[in-house]
């Protein structure tokens, strides 16, 4: 099964049949506010997300990196710079190790520049992504996008 994953003005809009959503003001402030009936919690002044519906995310202190999700427990790298596993889900990265290429049984397709996940194949007859995918998917690549800002920002200064 493949799963489209859509974009409008260059912002993530859907999962599949999963819907994005921004706030009001999306040209000002780009930062997702609900995944379908999720809304997304964000610190207080800041962009680094806090929960996901009623699961919790907790960060390692004075970090970005996500220690939890809910129930989940993330694991990095020795040198704590990648996500290897979130929850039950294992991460798998391209050759340079800076693109996500698959979670768990999802294998994550970019676009031609490799810069846009476009698509998600997940093998099986199933029509839709069960729930605990999509959290992971939209996690992973929410996290990756904004590593790629960070990067960027940095490298412009």
């Amino acid at each position: 099964m493949d799963i489209e994953l859509t974009y409008r003005r260059g912002l993530l809009r859907s999962i599949g049949d999963m819907e994005v959503t921004y706030g009001r003001r999306e040209w000002l402030d780009s930062t997702p506010r609900a995944l379908g009936v999720w809304p997304l919690e964000y610190q207080r002044f800041g962009t680094t997300l806090r929960a996901v519906g009623g699961l919790e995310i907790t960060y390692r202190r004075w970090s970005t990196l996500p220690r939890t999700v809910g129930r989940w427990n993330c694991a990095y790298s020795r040198f704590g710079t990648r996500l290897l596993r979130l929850g039950l889900h294992e991460l798998r990265y391209d050759g340079g190790g800076s693109r996500v290429r698959g979670i768990g049984p999802l294998e994550i397709f970019y676009d031609r520049l490799g810069t846009r996940p476009i698509r998600v194949r997940l093998d099986g007859e199933s029509r839709s992504l069960p729930d605990d995918l999509v959290l992971a998917l939209f996690l992973v690549l929410f996290w990756q996008q904004q590593a790629w800002e960070a990067s960027r920002r940095d490298r412009s200064r």
